[in-house]
């Protein structure tokens, strides 16, 4: 909640849907409708060939989501062993900066990876 115009956040089990952490607020107050919609989101951009890469190996940076209100930003985080969490930020429009929470996101993944 640190990044600035963050609403809500959260850690994503996106192979099946499960919050694993949450904090501030969610979508229609549901963070685990928030987590399930991730979920959705991030399984059908892995899985659709519309959003593959030419390079070999390329992977999924991030999904970034606008509404009039806000910006829902996901980030996988990858990882060796097994790469099925997501982090999920919603930003307000108004107060919070694309661009700083992209890479504030980065960070918690590179960060998250390196526990």
């Amino acid at each position: 909640m640190a990044i600035p115009g963050a609403v809500g956040a959260s850690i994503v089990d996106y192979t099946t849907g499960f919050p694993v952490a949450t904090t501030g607020a969610a979508p229609n107050d549901d963070h685990e409708a928030a987590a399930a919609g991730t979920a959705e989101v991030v399984q059908a951009a892995n899985s659709r060939s519309l959003f593959v890469s030419a390079v070999p190996h390329d992977l999924l940076e991030d999904l970034i989501i606008t509404t009039a209100g806000g910006y829902h930003l996901l980030r996988p985080v990858h990882t060796d062993f097994d790469g099925r969490l997501v982090l999920y930020v919603w930003l307000d429009r108004v107060l919070g900066n694309l661009a700083v929470a992209r890479r504030r996101m980065q960070k918690l993944a590179d960060d998250l990876v390196a526990i």
